[in-house]
């Protein structure tokens, strides 16, 4: 577990619930909590630790290797307090597990977008730092999750993802009753212009807060819809899931490595076999 205590009530968390003894060191972040039985169905086993308002929690083995999944609910300030509050027990290393829509012509339904960076188009990161400040994944976790999709013999891209704060209005969608938001109408294509990969609602400040307080922070979004084409299927769960697990297994082997190796971080002369 994420930390050691004699009193398994010790440092329980406001929001989550949850307490050193109730997380593993990496945890895997959807969004929807009953997306949470579509992620443990790949695991060796897990038992759930906390439900409290959108904040459910299991934690549990994949490959043995102690693994997390925590659910965030919609958009950056609820999925900034999950980091918070997991990273207060203990917990170094998040995966955010999603959806997502695509805005380049070649991602189809069901494909996996791996985010190698955010543009911070959501308000929550902009509490923390500058708006100059880049939000990146870690090389570490896109490392991971583009071997983990290569081994499992899926179609992904890697690439810069856009977070908004609206589903709506922030994503280039007419609002109610028709409502047109100012650029509303340009957005997504100068978005693909510029080589963004997807738009969803959590990714650039997962990245930004992890980034800011030294914590590795990567994402794996299934492809729902692309916003080009018009289709739409709520298709690639599982492999995200399975995707995110897995990825977790070879960080936990990438870091017993470069412990073997005497070394701080992970670079190319290092093998895995």
């Amino acid at each position: 577990m994420a930390g050691d205590s004699e009193d398994p009530n010790a440092d329980v968390q406001y929001h989550l619930e949850v307490g050193p003894a109730d997380v593993a060191e990496t945890v895997l972040l959807p969004g929807n909590p009953e997306r949470i039985d579509k992620i443990v169905a790949h695991w060796d086993e897990y038992e759930e630790r906390a439900y409290h308002r959108e904040y459910r929690t299991a934690t549990g083995t994949y490959e043995e290797t102690p693994i997390s999944v925590t659910s965030t609910g919609i958009g950056g300030p609820s999925a900034a307090i999950a980091v918070e509050e997991l990273a207060r027990v203990g917990c170094d290393t998040f995966i955010r597990v999603g959806s997502c829509g695509a805005i380049q012509p070649e991602m189809d339904v069901g494909d996996l977008v791996i985010t190698t960076g955010g543009v911070r188009q959501e308000g929550t990161s902009k509490e923390y730092v500058r708006e100059d400040y880049p939000a990146t994944a870690d090389y570490e976790v896109v490392s991971a999750l583009v071997a983990a999709a290569e081994r499992l013999e899926y179609d992904y891209h890697t690439g810069v993802t856009m977070s908004a704060d609206s589903f709506y209005s922030g994503q280039g969608r007419p609002g109610f009753e028709g409502f047109e938001a100012a650029g509303f109408d340009t957005l997504v294509d100068e978005l693909r212009e510029a080589n963004v990969a997807n738009i969803e609602m959590e990714a650039s400040a997962l990245l930004t807060i992890a980034s800011v307080y030294g914590l590795r922070a990567g994402a794996v979004c299934s492809v729902y819809a692309n916003r080009l084409t018009g289709e739409f299927r709520t298709e690639g769960e599982s492999r995200a899931a399975k995707t995110a697990s897995l990825a977790t297994h070879l960080l936990a082997k990438m870091d017993q490595v470069k412990a073997d190796a005497g070394v701080d971080h992970w670079h190319a002369g290092l093998s895995l076999e």
